[in-house]
């Protein structure tokens, strides 16, 4: 390992390196329950994704940890699923199926992409103040929806569009003392908050009558039957799969090199010129676990942010990463344990992840209104129209035309007019 890793040289043990990965796994953890639950929502077996979901965390890590040797987890990512569920699914009407058949189409283009060295060149055409928005609008969108699954946001009878449910008891008291409590060990700097506010609150829920135990905790994982392999072919070469497509591609472009430089700069892994050394290897680790995982029955496979708490642990190598893997696996003996978790237990897990994900919001340049009504209407469409697309398309398409309005056309490049050039054909197709 040491030769493999050249631990001494990254001023790491062996010791330091699985307590980080560990350290990462329980962090992030919250996805082995999260991901189900939203998928779930499209019809898709709970079980099933649950398995999908740790299997293609655990390859995906893995080939992370020994090919690109960095200390980087990845699982099904947040907002990529909600896009999977609540815009192809439940919004434009497709079925998981067919998302599922996108979500792979989308990993072999990113191989593709990724192997010519195209997909940085694709993010360099991006405004940045849009790039920051997006990560902004996901999050209040991801907070949003566990809101409502917690019943704490509800459609009131009365008309009202929006309304705030009953927090005194049920569900919706469950999820408020959940927030409470994973707000308190966040604050006090607990590692693992996350996981273990699911936990705390999944016990709490027990006298409640919401939380059902399970006649066993240990069993083999869930069959993959009911999803493995599942691809509907026949609405791929269709104007929708292009823009779903498009869509997959650029929020995970966006959310895979954004943590890999923001882990990257945490470690002080960065080279001379600001670039994340083994880059290209950690960009195909994530275009792999994406086309793995469609064929598993999950959504598109990004790199965790939350890998920052194991780098913060001295995690620096791919011993780290390995580490995570493991803890995967270890996690499908554990099914029983998992599945019996209600959504008002993961709902502060939602919520405090949309919290972590709009802190790029404070770099977004405000002052500058071709730049901020953009961003405004990237972050503010999301949640209001329950669709990530949705708020891309008003985000870039504002974009282009404010800098073209303004005499600052100069500024747009011309992958951009393209891109905006096809949002607003959508609304005439």
């Amino acid at each position: 390992m040491e030769k493999y890793f050249k631990l001494k040289e990254n001023g790491t043990t062996v010791k330091t390196e699985i307590i980080a990965g560990i350290t990462t796994f329980m962090t992030m953890a919250y996805i082995l329950v999260v991901n189900p639950g939203i998928l779930s929502e499209t019809g898709m077996d709970f079980g099933a994704v649950f398995t999908a979901t740790a299997l293609s965390a655990l390859i995906a890590t893995a080939i992370t940890g020994l090919y690109a040797k960095l200390p980087f987890a990845q699982a099904p990512g947040m907002g990529l699923n909600a896009f999977f569920a609540y815009t192809i699914v439940l919004s434009m009407g497709y079925s998981w199926k067919f998302a599922l058949t996108a979500v792979l189409l989308e990993g072999f283009i990113f191989i593709l992409l990724t192997v010519f060295n195209v997909r940085e060149a694709i993010i360099d055409s991006i405004p940045n103040n849009i790039k920051k928005a997006i990560s902004v609008g996901i999050g209040l969108l991801i907070a949003f929806i566990g809101l409502v699954n917690a019943n704490i946001i509800i459609q009131p009878k009365s008309g009202i569009i929006l309304g705030l449910g009953d927090i005194t008891k049920g569900e919706g008291l469950l999820a408020i003392i959940g927030i409470v409590i994973t707000g308190t060990l966040l604050a006090r700097k607990v590692k693992g908050a996350l996981l273990f506010g699911i936990i705390i609150t999944t016990i709490i829920g027990i006298p409640m009558g919401i939380t059902k135990l399970p006649e066993t905790l240990f069993s083999l994982p869930p069959s993959l039957k009911p999803i493995f392999l599942q691809f509907e072919w026949k609405n791929i070469f269709t104007f929708d799969m292009f823009i779903v497509l498009f869509t997959l591609l650029f929020m995970d472009m966006f959310d895979t090199v954004g943590t890999l430089v923001g882990v990257a700069t945490k470690a002080n892994m960065l080279d001379k010129n600001g670039r994340v050394p083994r880059a290209k290897e950690a960009l195909l680790a994530d275009a792999i676990g994406t086309t793995v995982g469609a064929c598993f029955g999950t959504s598109t496979v990004s790199t965790y942010v939350e890998s920052a708490a194991g780098v913060a642990e001295g995690g620096r190598t791919g011993l780290t990463a390995l580490s995570t893997a493991f803890m995967f696996g270890v996690s499908l003996l554990l099914s029983p344990l998992f599945i019996m978790i209600p959504s008002p237990a993961t709902a502060p897990a939602l919520v405090l992840v949309g919290l972590f994900m709009i802190s790029p919001i404070k770099e977004i340049d405000f002052e500058d209104f071709t730049e901020a009504i953009p961003a405004f209407f990237t972050i503010i469409m999301m949640p209001l129209t329950y669709s990530i697309s949705d708020g891309i398309v008003f985000g870039i398409t504002s974009y282009v035309f404010l800098k073209v309005l303004t005499g600052r056309a100069k500024e747009v490049s011309l992958a951009t007019y393209v891109v905006c050039a096809l949002f607003i054909l959508k609304f005439f197709i």
